[in-house]
């Protein structure tokens, strides 16, 4: 969430963000079940983890009579909190906010893809990179790996989330190539400054990113690209979900109806590079914003992004393990 739209909210409401900033989906996750939802109002998973969340018990429904902006928002992304967030049938945990994806970005001035990047380039790179070069998230630059491997025709990854047998199957094989390729890695990354940090201060030329990190960077001009990839990128929506225990539930929905504003949705991408979820928000753009969506997402590419699919508990567990496994080798 950007300083100018916490400041910008209190300003017109009087109510103040105190705004947690987190890693990733696992470390909100730990800080809700610490306390059984308490301490926060608000919190911010990404869609595919409703099966991780449904028993938690830390959260509840939404009253969508108190949203009076939900129309604001794109109806077929407001259909997964009503289909996979509806725990107990008591109606929709969670909202859509912000989506965006996770692909191949690259220093520009030291290398360059042949065509559109694939997630094959963090282990196979293309001839002029030399020793160690590249970054990535443990769980998604092996996930992209298998999403290079099921295009090479080497495995049915996306199986991988149908049953514990089949995903070990694949995992297993992902695994054993990602350690064989460990000498390419310089950094694992966890959080959106490290991604960056990685390009200025670490040495990376190639990584697996989140989009909104490095089109910051583009804007700030720094020698960075960020491009979906020939295999189409990992595309995820974050939301916005309420606390069992919020203590500010009045001024948690006015929060809420603010940011599914056209103009708060364009305000967003503009200063931290992810997509709003409200219809309108592209009609705020600024001219820069326009012109990086166009180069992130050339022609169609838009139209063949991968869905993170649904995450079961088991799946999460037996991915953390494997992922452990190439960590430690």
């Amino acid at each position: 969430m950007p300083d100018s739209i916490v400041a910008d909210f209190k300003a017109k409401t009087g109510i103040t963000i105190n705004h947690t900033k987190i890693g990733d989906n696992g470390e909100i996750v730990a800080k809700m079940k610490a306390g059984g939802g308490a301490g926060f109002d608000l919190a911010s998973p990404t869609n595919m983890r409703a099966l991780q969340w449904e028993n938690l018990g830390v959260l509840q429904p939404f009253d969508m009579n108190k949203i009076s902006n939900i129309g604001n928002v794109n109806p077929g992304m407001v259909a997964v909190g009503e289909r996979d967030w509806n725990f107990g049938g008591k109606g929709s945990h969670w909202v859509p906010q912000l989506w965006g994806t996770e692909s191949i970005s690259w220093r520009t001035d030291k290398w360059t893809p042949d065509g559109l990047p694939s997630f094959g380039d963090l282990w196979e790179p293309n001839p002029g990179i030399n020793g160690a070069f590249m970054m990535g998230r443990t769980y998604s630059m092996m996930t992209g790996c298998g999403i290079w491997m099921h295009h090479q025709g080497k495995m049915d990854f996306w199986s991988s989330y149908k049953d514990e047998e089949t995903m070990r199957k694949n995992w297993e094989i992902i695994t054993e190539y990602c350690i064989g390729k460990k000498g390419n890695l310089v950094k694992f990354w966890s959080g959106a400054d490290p991604q960056k940090q990685g390009f200025t201060s670490d040495g990376v030329v190639v990584g697996q990113t989140w989009d909104g990190p490095i089109v910051s960077m583009m804007k700030a001009g720094e020698p960075v690209a960020y491009q979906t990839t020939d295999e189409g990128a990992l595309a995820w929506v974050d939301g916005i979900t309420l606390s069992a225990k919020a203590d500010n539930i009045d001024e948690a929905y006015e929060l809420i109806n603010y940011s599914f504003t056209p103009e708060i949705g364009g305000k967003t991408i503009n200063e931290i590079g992810y997509n709003s979820a409200v219809i309108g928000a592209s009609d705020h753009y600024t001219d820069e914003t326009k012109a990086i969506s166009q180069a992130i997402y050339p022609g169609d590419t838009a139209s063949k992004l991968n869905a993170w699919p649904p995450e079961p508990p088991w799946f999460a567990d037996a991915r953390a393990e494997y992922a452990n496994k190439f960590e430690t080798a």
